[in-house]
């Protein structure tokens, strides 16, 4: 699964080039710990491609209260075709969640150990997401997204079973825009290429979501710090 990650980027101008973005980029505050039900940035195709801030926790247009997206902030590329939450989805509300990292927790004995996995390269990437809209008693709406998660790569298979579809920014441009073709769309959401990703260890400050500063993606200590 994914539960958590973090997107702080110095330069917002290569967006509009790698995504192909219309009308004018907003900026958004750098985030080091983001977590469900807070609100992040996702490129969706909605009246022109542009980068929105969208609650992290899927609520579909359907549900009957706001609380389901406590429950959805994953969806599995496996079933995705099946579960009525996200099937309708699949052919108008892909997005892509854009993001630097994400932490999942290394089970050590009662232990858990956050680990920060990214790109060898440093570079922000794409999850693929799906999105929707929900209509709130006060006629007002919730726009929120989830996540598309694969079995892991070999990296993370040390950790977890599960991993988020991180996309190049090639397949990232498919999935965002390739509606006609649901079928090749799907082949995107594989486990990406381990030998171009790293973990290390991270403090314990990521356990807790209000903690949101550089200190959550900076090596636990320079002792424990490790690349494997």
């Amino acid at each position: 699964m994914c539960g958590r990650y973090d997107y702080h980027p110095k330069d917002f101008s290569d967006l509009r080039i790698r995504f192909d973005l219309d009308g004018n980029l907003r900026l958004f505050k750098p985030r080091f710990n983001i977590a469900p039900s807070q609100e992040a940035p996702v490129i969706m195709n909605c009246e022109g491609r542009s980068v929105e801030m969208l609650q992290w926790g899927l609520v579909p247009s359907w549900a009957n209260d706001a609380s389901i997206g406590n429950r959805m902030i994953n969806a599995r590329c496996e079933t995705i075709r099946e579960k009525p939450s996200f099937r309708d989805l699949l052919a108008t509300r892909r997005c892509l969640v854009l993001a630097h990292g994400f932490y999942e927790w290394r089970k050590d004995g009662a232990k858990k150990i956050p680990m920060r996995f990214r790109l060898k390269s440093g570079n922000s990437f794409a999850f693929a997401g799906l999105w929707d809209s929900w209509r709130k008693p006060d006629g007002n709406f919730v726009h929120s997204f989830t996540i598309v998660t694969t079995k892991p790569n070999d990296l993370m298979r040390q950790i977890h079973n599960r991993m988020p579809v991180m996309l190049n920014d090639d397949d990232a441009l498919t999935w965002l825009t390739d509606r006609a073709e649901i079928g090749h769309s799907l082949t995107l959401l594989k486990p990406f290429p381990a030998e171009l990703m790293e973990c290390y260890q991270v403090s314990t400050l990521v356990n807790d979501p209000r903690n949101d500063s550089p200190a959550c993606i900076a090596p636990a200590t320079e002792s424990q710090a490790r690349l494997i």
